[in-house]
């Protein structure tokens, strides 16, 4: 890889400005101060220096957001606020969301530049649990309970797989949690709308075994550990 790609990639500024870093004396590669900035270099092996910092190569990048409500997990839209406008200093990274909230849905929403991890945690056969936190118009009682488990069928005709739905409160406002393994458009909404109830609140408190971090307000984000990034493929 060139070694003003490599920079910049890293978050160096653009390719000029990475020239103009390297021309001044502000890059060594295993150890020596290098003056062109088209030079090879090898992410993996070689010794990158800029400033007195080594740069560590990173490929992919994973991080937790706690999204808030108002905005839609897309990469660009011309209408509304997308999560990626939340995020800053990773432009060089080309992040994604990995899958879907509802613009009015809050919680733990991952985005990363990894398109096999995305692909993994979204696709049912993986089986990667996504737990929401509700509160729903209506009384939840233990039919429901046993309705959700069986799985039901959307407005659409589709079946859902079993979801494993728990009540806090059961009330003319319920509160719950529900477990899914799919990702469906709206399906937490039209789950409750198939057994004629209305979600007014919704939050995505854990994916796969990893929780959302409850010291990150609505808005904030952080990267996560090697060790967080297989809780969420547990």
């Amino acid at each position: 890889m060139r070694l003003d790609k490599f920079l910049s990639n890293h978050g160096y500024g653009s390719r000029k400005e990475v020239k103009l870093l390297v021309k001044h004396g502000g890059v060594s590669v295993n150890d020596k101060t290098v003056k062109k900035a088209d030079i090879k270099i090898n992410p993996v092996r070689d010794h990158i220096v800029v400033r007195g910092e080594k740069v560590d190569y990173e490929p992919f990048i994973y991080i937790m957001l706690h999204k808030p409500s108002g905005y839609i997990s897309s990469t660009k839209d011309y209408k509304d606020q997308t999560v990626l406008q939340l995020i800053e200093g990773f432009d060089h990274y080309d992040l994604h969301p990995v899958g879907r909230l509802d613009k009015d849905t809050e919680g733990l929403l991952l985005l990363t530049n990894d398109g096999q991890f995305s692909h993994d945690v979204l696709s049912p056969k993986k089986h990667v649990d996504k737990m929401y936190y509700a509160h729903v118009e209506g009384v939840v009682t233990e039919e429901t309970v046993k309705v959700f488990k069986a799985g039901v069928t959307l407005d659409d005709g589709y079946e859902t797989m079993p979801a494993t739905l728990e009540i806090i409160k059961s009330d003319t406002v319920s509160e719950i949690t529900l477990v899914i393994q799919e990702g469906k458009f709206h399906q937490v909404k039209r789950m409750f709308q198939s057994v004629g109830m209305t979600v007014i609140y919704l939050k995505r408190i854990k994916m796969g075994s990893l929780p959302l971090d409850e010291n990150l307000a609505p808005g904030e984000y952080r990267k996560l550990s090697h060790h967080e990034i297989n809780l969420v493929k547990k």
